[in-house]
């Protein structure tokens, strides 16, 4: 099980190679973790560094499935340390985020119309090292380095979950210091299910955030980790993520995905209720997206 020690060699690895993202204070009791301004765009650059350098990468270089942000981060990560990469992501994916990745260099390759048959058809390459963009321990623990940036702030700590590899690596790095509480879209649930089951199961995805959030069945690392910590999931629908995202420009002039807000959206919908005086700091974790709906 990944725990902090995981966690604080990722980020001796890392160091230098990162931006330590800002922590801003909202109000009174509430924080934003500023890591949509992460290079490439999210968290997941932090995992995907931890991951290459972690690892004998071939000559062929690595190659990763994304819905977009995991791509973002793995061609940014690629180019910076010299290796090649190639990203197949849905026809859905947004053509920002496609653009970008081929700014950034990467070989796309766009086939099927979810993440799962991205990714089903990312393990029929040979020769690169497959890049899990969540599921793999170095990712976890490399994305958990920004819970040592909030340590000393946090009560609780609210994390937006897709396919689980932030959420997993916040709790490895963070469990013994603040309460941790997933936010799920409905239509795109798979830790909630998965905590129902007893087990990961597959689930429908659709939505507003299934770019970011779309994982179908929620990681075994992450499934693992929220389980032992007894993790709260909450679901919270499209109308409030879309009503978060708004917000957040609206009051703070922020601008992050549909995905990102979904963490917002479980205080702004009344999902998550703090008690008084407590400290909770909400996690932005991606701002790849078209900022055109907010002007």
């Amino acid at each position: 099980m990944i725990n902090i020690a995981d966690v604080e060699a990722a980020a001796r690895r890392i160091d230098g190679r990162i931006r330590h993202t800002p922590v801003v204070q909202a109000g009174p009791d509430l924080w934003f973790k500023l890591e949509h301004l992460q290079h490439a765009g999210s968290f997941k650059t932090r995992g995907m560094m931890n991951k290459i350098l972690n690892s004998d990468v071939p000559a062929a270089g690595i190659v990763v499935a994304s819905g977009g942000n995991a791509g973002l981060a793995a061609a940014y990560a690629a180019r910076e340390l010299g290796v090649p990469v190639e990203v197949f992501v849905p026809v859905t994916a947004p053509e920002v985020k496609v653009a970008k990745l081929r700014k950034l260099g990467a070989t796309v390759v766009q086939v099927g119309n979810e993440y799962a048959e991205a990714y089903a058809a990312a393990r029929e390459r040979t020769g690169a090292l497959y890049c899990h963009a969540y599921d793999d321990p170095d990712m976890v623990a490399g994305n958990g380095t920004l819970g040592l940036e909030i340590s000393e702030i946090s009560d609780t700590v609210l994390v937006a979950v897709g396919g689980g590899g932030l959420i997993a690596g916040v709790i490895a790095a963070l469990r013994d210091r603040a309460k941790i509480v997933a936010v799920e879209p409905v239509t795109s649930s798979a830790l909630h299910a998965a905590l129902l089951a007893g087990e990961p199961v597959d689930v429908p995805v659709s939505g507003v955030a299934a770019d970011s959030l779309g994982a179908r069945r929620v990681g075994d690392i992450a499934f693992e980790l929220a389980t032992d910590a007894k993790i709260e999931s909450l679901l919270v629908d499209d109308a409030a993520i879309v009503d978060a995202r708004r917000r957040l420009w609206d009051d703070y002039r922020i601008v992050v995905e549909h995905g990102t807000a979904a963490a917002y959206a479980a205080l702004t919908s009344g999902a998550y209720r703090p008690a008084p005086g407590e400290r909770v700091v909400t996690l932005l974790c991606g701002a790849n997206t078209n900022p055109a709906d907010l002007g």
